[in-house]
């Protein structure tokens, strides 16, 4: 098969399994994109105590877990399944990954040396009885493939626990490749 016929098919899957994204959307870079989201990056304060946001090693940068911070300074407070329902949960995991955005670009300067969000673990704060942990992730997921487009997309884990610090909803870790030579 000729090299345009495959990047034509290529094309074509693409659109049908990520239909929310337009083609104009997939080559923006995700400085721009944040622009177009509406979507402002705080500058993250000092460390607290001997906790770091992101510790860069090669091309590679890892975040620490962030939670739900509010433009207020404030954290979203309690249990997925009781104070919060699946929705606001997602809200809480989409606010993290801004978050994570905000430590990520404090670290390197620019999103647009991202070459791809790479693993994620999600970690969502859930009564017993609550049993979609992966769906209240997706809020942060769909955040990142909105920013930086099929780079965006990314091996995770998403699970439940019976609490997290200052009782958030949400706590999200990351790993991210630049680009070489960033």
């Amino acid at each position: 098969m000729s090299k345009f016929i495959c990047s034509i098919l290529l094309s074509f899957l693409l659109a049908m399994a990520y239909p929310q994204l337009s083609h104009a959307q997939a080559v923006k870079d995700p400085e721009t994109r944040l622009q177009e989201l509406g979507i402002k990056l705080r500058t993250p304060g000092p460390p607290t105590a001997n906790f770091v946001g992101a510790v860069r090693v090669g091309n590679m940068v890892y975040l620490s877990g962030q939670g739900p911070l509010k433009a207020d300074g404030k954290f979203m407070i309690g249990k997925v399944g009781s104070v919060f329902n699946l929705e606001q949960a997602q809200a809480a995991a989409r606010l993290t990954g801004i978050c994570l955005l905000e430590a990520l670009k404090a670290e390197v300067g620019s999103l647009n040396k991202v070459k791809r969000i790479v693993k994620v673990l999600g970690m969502v704060n859930a009564v017993p009885t609550f049993d979609q942990h992966s769906q209240v992730i997706n809020g942060f997921s769909d955040l990142m493939v909105e920013v930086f487009g099929e780079n965006g997309r990314h091996a995770r884990s998403a699970i439940g626990l019976g609490s997290l610090p200052r009782n958030i909803p949400v706590e999200i870790e990351m790993i991210v490749e630049l680009k070489e030579g960033m």
